[in-house]
């Protein structure tokens, strides 16, 4: 025992407090628990001496368990506190004896020698809820027993007690026979019971009777894993010395859950009534009991609990099989020992743990509380807090949409909103150069040569209408002009979605106001958008509109490109044979053989196709440029100058929100609410810790 608590406690010594409090209940209990078995050990030692009568007026004089002292008691009233408490809604699990067993395995008979009263008995399921029984052993001889369920404390005797419990479980799972998760804790203060507590769970069965659910079986396994799960739990498997082992259901359900069966003891019962092999049976171990076997015999008919004791310890002792049977593995008294010592062993490995759990569970929930929304009582800290909203949104969209800094939003993407713009404005010229109608190499000159076709008439020759450039200038910026008014739109709703989180987030503890703020923000881009689509339509209406630029790339560009007019006529024009295809500057390969039948007109087609692609480069620039001025300039407006006045508009003007502040929201009070039960809880807890753990410290002084 001092070994296991030597070994745990090692892992505690880098942290001080932890060490410490390891330290001082290691030696606390190796103490106490070599004391309380000191009488145990004496009556085995007895039992090789003396006549079986005098064994057995020893073995009924004796109370079941010698008591622990005043030192360990403090210990198991914490946790049956923190178990009253429901620390486990925390997520903080407890040391817990959990007992299960398939129906008839003789359960209810274990837990009534242990505590000395009678439970319910009879067909089908006897213990349809927990039984959450604390066995509390005192000096006084006449019993102390009540229940306490649905929040109410009901007093009972030995009589009456197996009644109260039957009409406890009615109130918590209904008439009949379904069973329910809800606990219902029996206290029973006895002379010479085992100070335990212990958890006693419906019986598996998998066939429904009359009254009972289909799906009994899985109600009933989904409360067993429930308690069995934690690292925590104890499991007091009870078996049947009837049946084989390994076809038990409660063994497969605490072998899912303890593979190894390192907090598993088995219980085996009826012991008398099968005799042959038994030895073999716990002696082989097939199913993985880690914490060993005890074997029992049950209460028959009308026996006294203390006539029972006599009878197990004779049965033991003369019968010719089970007296094979290792007396430190048979009996009630022995099994008693066992489960106060694992119990023991268990709280004090898990105490410090638990005691952590609670600090850290309440630091957290204070500062979660902290972070909550300070709950408003009057307009002006309704106005307040408002301001501080809008403050607070204006200044992340400022940081986001204008500064380019993303440290409020590191790890979404979506939020560097300066880089995704400029992704969208590249798309946006590339979008435009992509377009066939700014494709020069395309049908080459034919456009060109069509429009003078078709504008011809009396004049000079060689001389290029301005109309003629017009023409194809018009044709060119129609073709292009859905695609500014589609990139602005893109971009607002963008905004938009942007403008909407920020908001959102920002008056996320304000539920009554989101609805406002979120149509605030629709309509203030609503707004901008409608702005920057005029504003678009108007620029490609100019560009429709005349040609101009006073840029010096176009007349540079242009002499570049004219520079290859006379080669590129006689080119056309050679009858000699030659390729069909020619390498020509800024346009790659073309094809020429469809151009030499309209020679007349070919030197200003050329023209005009240079002058138009020198020109539309221009155009093109200026589109990309001009549109991402505006959107930076409305975009900055926004930000410093719309949004808070859309904003307060929306908020101040009829049946707007700042008085809807003041209620706050069921999302946020249901969480003030939890957070503050929480805490007070764990308070509560720490309080129930604190006080043990100065009691250890008085004893080691």
């Amino acid at each position: 025992m001092l070994k296991m608590l030597r070994t745990w406690s090692y892992c505690w010594k880098s942290v001080p407090v932890m060490w410490h409090m390891c330290v001082q209940m290691m030696n606390l209990l190796y103490n106490v628990l070599n004391k309380s078995s000191e009488y145990f050990q004496s009556k085995k030692k007895n039992m090789g001496e003396e006549s079986s009568l005098v064994v057995a007026q020893a073995v009924q004089d004796a109370p079941i368990i010698s008591s622990y002292n005043d030192r360990i008691r403090p210990l198991l009233d914490t946790v049956d506190s923190l178990r009253h408490l429901m620390i486990t809604r925390e997520g903080i699990q407890l040391p817990t004896i959990v007992v299960v067993g398939d129906q008839s395995s003789g359960k209810s008979s274990v837990l009534e020698s242990l505590a000395g009263i009678n439970l319910p008995r009879g067909q089908g399921i006897c213990t349809r809820v927990p039984l959450i029984m604390r066995l509390m052993h005192q000096p006084t001889p006449e019993p102390d027993l009540s229940l306490e369920f649905n929040g109410k404390v009901v007093r009972t005797d030995e009589e009456h007690v197996s009644e109260a419990i039957n009409l406890a479980t009615e109130e918590i799972a209904g008439f009949g026979k379904g069973i329910s998760n809800a606990p219902l804790t029996l206290e029973v203060r006895k002379n010479g019971v085992p100070d335990l507590t212990m958890v006693d769970l419906p019986g598996i069965t998998r066939v429904p009777v009359h009254g009972q659910p289909e799906n009994i079986y899985d109600q009933i396994k989904d409360i067993i894993m429930e308690y069995i799960t934690p690292e925590e739990s104890i499991i007091l498997n009870v078996l049947s010395a009837t049946v084989d082992f390994t076809t038990c259901e409660s063994i497969r359900m605490s072998q899912m859950v303890d593979k190894t069966g390192e907090r598993t003891l088995a219980v085996v019962t009826k012991s008398d009534k099968s005799p042959e092999g038994l030895l073999e049976k716990v002696t082989a171990d097939d199913v993985n009991i880690g914490l060993g076997y005890v074997c029992v015999r049950n209460r028959i008919g009308e026996e006294s609990y203390e006539e029972a004791r006599v009878e197990e310890a004779r049965l033991f002792e003369s019968h010719p099989q089970l007296s094979k049977i290792d007396k430190s593995i048979v009996g009630i008294p022995v099994l008693a020992e066992k489960l106060v010592k694992i119990q023991a062993a268990s709280i004090a490995r898990n105490l410090p743990a638990i005691v952590k759990s609670i600090n850290d569970k309440l630091s957290l929930n204070i500062a979660e509380a902290k972070r909550m929304p300070q709950k408003m009582s009057s307009p002006t800290e309704a106005m307040t807090a408002f301001m501080q909203i809008i403050g607070m949104a204006k200044e992340s969209l400022r940081k986001i949409l204008v500064r380019g800094e993303f440290d409020e939003y590191p790890d979404e993407q979506n939020m560097h909103c300066t880089a995704r713009l400029v992704e969208m404005f590249n798309q946006f010229s590339d979008e435009l150069h992509k377009r066939a109608e700014s494709d020069p190499a395309e049908k080459f000159l034919m456009e060109e040569i069509m429009v003078l076709e078709e504008t011809k008439g009396i004049g000079l020759p060689n001389f290029l209408p301005r109309t003629d450039f017009l023409t194809i200038l018009q044709r060119r910026v129609k073709g292009i002009s859905s695609i500014p008014t589609i990139f602005a739109e893109k971009v607002w709703s963008y905004v938009e979605e942007i403008v909407i989180s920020v908001m959102m987030h920002h008056s996320e503890h304000h539920h009554q106001l989101q609805l406002s703020f979120r149509r605030a923000g629709h309509n203030l881009i609503a707004k901008m958008k409608e702005r920057s689509i005029n504003w678009v339509m108007e620029i490609v209406e100019m560009e429709k509109q005349t040609d101009y630029t006073c840029n010096p790339e176009y007349l540079s560009d242009w002499n570049k490109l004219m520079v290859q007019q006379d080669a590129f006529m006689k080119y056309v024009l050679n009858n000699e044979e030659r390729p069909a295809m020619r390498e020509l500057e800024g346009f790659g390969e073309i094809d020429v053989d469809h151009l030499k039948k309209y020679s007349h007109v070919l030197q200003q087609a050329f023209d005009l196709k240079m002058r138009m692609t020198a020109y539309w480069k221009i155009v093109l620039k200026r589109l990309v440029d001009c549109m991402a001025l505006h959107l930076l300039l409305s975009i900055g407006n926004l930000v410093n100058k719309e949004f808070e006045a859309e904003i307060v508009n929306e908020l101040m003007g009829p049946g707007g929100g700042i008085e809807r502040m003041l209620e706050e929201s069921p999302a946020v009070a249901s969480k003030r609410q939890k957070i503050s039960k929480s805490i007070e809880l764990l308070k509560k807890s720490k309080e129930v810790v604190a006080k043990i753990m100065d009691k250890i410290g008085t004893y080691n002084d």
